[in-house]
């Protein structure tokens, strides 16, 4: 399965048992889960019952050997977005995928703001103290991707999976590049220090830049 949507393009983490699964989502952040129901303990429906205990709304679609109403029920019941009986063909679960993939798409949001900098992603507009601001479609996919994690810190290998949709590769210093030009073309517009650089971790949007 892993392989199969790696070939759609998507970025795909790959848990062998419940606790490996755990571990991946306090670290990272994920359009959907696909999960089996019978992986090693913590089962499946433990791990989604967790899940949704804690407050996580990632989509979840569940994988099982069985088919009967009340196992799908009692997977719905626990929180699953989403139930895929096994066999099944991998174009219903690519389907199925992008589904699940758009219902984690955050809400339409007018502009999103930092200092100077103002952004309308639907219109794909960008201004720095209210001078229109060109950018690249991948400069525009970084910057937004900041904004709306504004205060945190990004690591760079976060960035390379949700704008470039690849496995981080330490030899690569794309994300620098494109750092660097966005810094540039803001810097010409405001003196604020928007885009900060958090030595060895990755970069983060001031929430009050000086």
């Amino acid at each position: 399965m892993a392989e199969e949507l790696r070939e759609e393009l998507y970025a795909v983490d790959l848990a062998r048992d419940g606790d490996t699964a755990a571990e991946l989502m306090i670290v990272n952040e994920y359009d959907g889960v696909i999960l089996d129901r019978n992986i090693p303990p913590p089962t499946g429906l433990e791990l989604l019952r967790r899940w949704r205990q804690e407050g996580s709304l990632t989509p979840v679609l569940v994988l099982t050997a069985r088919s009967s109403m009340e196992d799908r029920v009692g997977g719905l019941d626990a929180g699953a977005d989403d139930y895929l009986a096994k066999p099944f063909e991998f174009t219903e679960l690519k389907a199925r995928v992008r589904s699940l993939v758009r219902r984690s798409a955050r809400p339409a949001t007018a502009w999103l703001r930092a200092g100077d900098l103002a952004m309308n992603p639907d219109k794909r507009r960008v201004q720095v103290a209210d001078f229109p601001l060109r950018l690249s479609a991948r400069e525009f996919d970084v910057l937004e991707y900041l904004l709306r994690h504004q205060g945190a810190v990004v690591p760079r290998a976060r960035l390379l999976e949700k704008v470039w949709e690849v496995n981080f590769d330490p030899m690569t210093n794309v994300v620098e590049v494109f750092i660097h030009r966005l810094r540039s073309k803001v810097g010409k517009l405001t003196d604020q220090k928007l885009i900060q650089t958090v030595k060895g971790v990755g970069y983060r949007l001031a929430v009050n830049p000086g």
